[in-house]
């Protein structure tokens, strides 16, 4: 089996584990940033493709590799691919859904302490010895809270939210989802989660939390008319894709008061360097975020259950099953 890897090299050296098959296969790693033609010249006759979870595998890359069969995400993400090319070639598009549930579950959790307790401005205070001008401020106007003060809603349930909410429960939190399509009774007892519509989880949650992956529909989702729905003095937790919130309206919300403070594991336009837009906003406003570098979901144990997966699917392809883990099942059914 012929294997181009678009990504880290360690990643595939690190994380696979040696078997027959793994052994037998000849994976040729490439760094992210080469132009298709590279690409396609230095493997022509990949039948597989492992690639970093947010690098583009474009429609001019799928018609140069004749031997493509698969595609493989080594992530969850899967918004750089062109589906459609795919499809219509007859080459499954996979991700490893579930690998870092749990990981990016704990990273919500920790973004969703860290804004309550305000740990960065707090840090800070400590270093400045200004401790007890800090401590008496939250003392006497009572304003620290804890995470069973508020009330939680999730937007989208998919396997991290999930996650989310079985570790919401050890904290007492009144927690709400909004999705697609409800769970069944049974499915919202186990979770012990309560269904409102959008509008409503908007307007009655103190903590709001993004669940969900970046599609046509999501892009951009929360908008202007998304925040100004929001409950006053909330707070927003992003550990999704930072291609779901329009950055100017997060910041109108922030200076307005509609958003408490915001923690964010995840931007738009990344990586973030030093010019990135939302830097540059008034200190005022930056004292509003709190962020974590997008690695809520690049534990040691969530790739080695992701590329279990990659390598399950590779070989059920090998074998002539159908692999698992398939995302573009809509555009390979038209055909």
């Amino acid at each position: 089996m012929k294997i181009l890897h678009i990504g880290n090299e360690k990643n595939v050296e690190h994380y696979t584990a040696k078997t027959p098959f793994t052994e037998s296969a000849e994976v040729v790693n490439l760094p992210i940033g080469l132009t298709d033609a590279a690409y396609a010249q230095l493997a022509p006759d990949a039948e597989v493709i492992i690639v970093d979870a947010v690098t583009e595998i474009s429609e001019e890359l799928i018609k140069r590799l004749p031997s493509l069969r698969m595609i493989h995400s080594e992530g969850v993400a899967f918004n750089q691919i062109d589906l459609e090319a795919a499809g219509a070639r007859g080459i499954y598009v996979c991700n490893c859904a579930g690998m870092n549930a749990k990981a990016v579950a704990e990273q919500t959790i920790l973004l969703m302490l860290g804004v309550i307790k305000n740990v960065v401005s707090g840090d800070q205070a400590v270093r400045d010895g200004r401790q007890m001008d800090v401590k008496m401020g939250y003392m006497g106007g009572g304003s620290l809270k804890e995470l069973s003060d508020c009330t939680v809603g999730l937007i989208g349930f998919g396997a991290i939210a999930r996650a989310v909410a079985d570790m919401l429960q050890s904290f007492g939190v009144t927690v709400y989802y909004t999705k697609r399509h409800r769970l069944s009774p049974e499915e919202e007892a186990r979770y012990q989660v309560q269904y409102l519509s959008m509008d409503e989880l908007l307007k009655t949650c103190d903590m709001l939390s993004l669940h969900v992956p970046v599609t046509g529909e999501t892009a951009g989702m929360c908008s202007r008319e998304f925040f100004a729905k929001c409950r006053k003095g909330s707070y927003f937790i992003n550990t999704s894709r930072g291609e779901l919130v329009d950055d100017e309206a997060l910041r109108e919300a922030l200076e307005n008061g509609t958003i408490a403070m915001a923690g964010l594991d995840t931007l738009d336009h990344e990586p973030v360097q030093k010019d990135h837009p939302m830097l540059s906003w008034p200190e005022k406003t930056l004292a509003k975020l709190l962020f974590s570098p997008h690695i809520g979901g690049i534990t040691g144990s969530s790739f080695q259950r992701g590329y279990a997966m990659i390598w399950e699917d590779i070989e059920k392809l090998s074998s002539g099953e159908t692999p698992g883990h398939i995302v573009n099942q809509r555009e390979l059914d038209q055909r």
